[in-house]
């Protein structure tokens, strides 16, 4: 289905990617409201409250529509699981289970936060676990960009991988991170 297809000709063919569903170039740099501007046009033409006079077999297709499209919008939101995505589609297996291989500084660093973390949380310094949040998010806002340039600018799939590899790391770390302020705070 493509935006200029009518609510009744949806297709049966889901093995279209996020991108063709919404009309965006495979490109990781998204502009993130024209991305939801899209999304809530797709939603008008297959939203399930839309069929609701149709055929039981239509309204089965529209939520399936609907939800391709929720899923195509939450992967394409996200910036790091866009990446992921994009290396899909490229062929590109991440390997964020099987690899685990990274450099001794980066896994240094983790241990260090992860025990500041630990340290922080125990002595119930709120502002201290804010600050490390912030320094991480911008850690992590300069690998996005690097992100950008791996896959858009210059393609270097590999040492994509590699970062999203890393970021998947901080990304939990920013979820600890969260839950001892969610903990200290109640």
């Amino acid at each position: 289905m493509t935006l200029s297809t009518a609510p009744t000709e949806m297709s049966n063919d889901f093995t279209q990617d996020h991108y063709t569903l919404f009309g965006l170039p495979r490109r990781y740099a998204i502009d993130p409201a024209e991305l939801e501007r899209l999304y809530r046009e797709v939603l008008t033409r297959v939203h399930p409250d839309k069929h609701i006079s149709r055929s039981d077999a239509e309204q089965r297709l529209a939520m399936q529509w609907s939800t391709q499209a929720n899923e195509a919008y939450q992967t394409l939101r996200r910036p790091l699981q866009r990446a992921q995505y994009l290396l899909h589609l490229a062929g590109i297996d991440v390997q964020l289970e099987s690899n685990t291989a990274m450099p001794t500084e980066f896994l240094a660093q983790q241990m260090e936060w992860r025990e500041a973390v630990e340290e922080t949380s125990s002595a119930g310094d709120i502002r201290a676990l804010e600050q490390m949040r912030r320094r991480i998010e911008q850690e992590m806002s300069e690998q996005y960009r690097q992100l950008e340039i791996q896959l858009d600018v210059e393609p270097d799939h590999l040492a994509a991988c590699a970062t999203v590899r890393q970021m998947m790391f901080q990304e939990k770390l920013l979820h600890e991170i969260d839950d001892a302020l969610e903990t200290l705070e109640a």
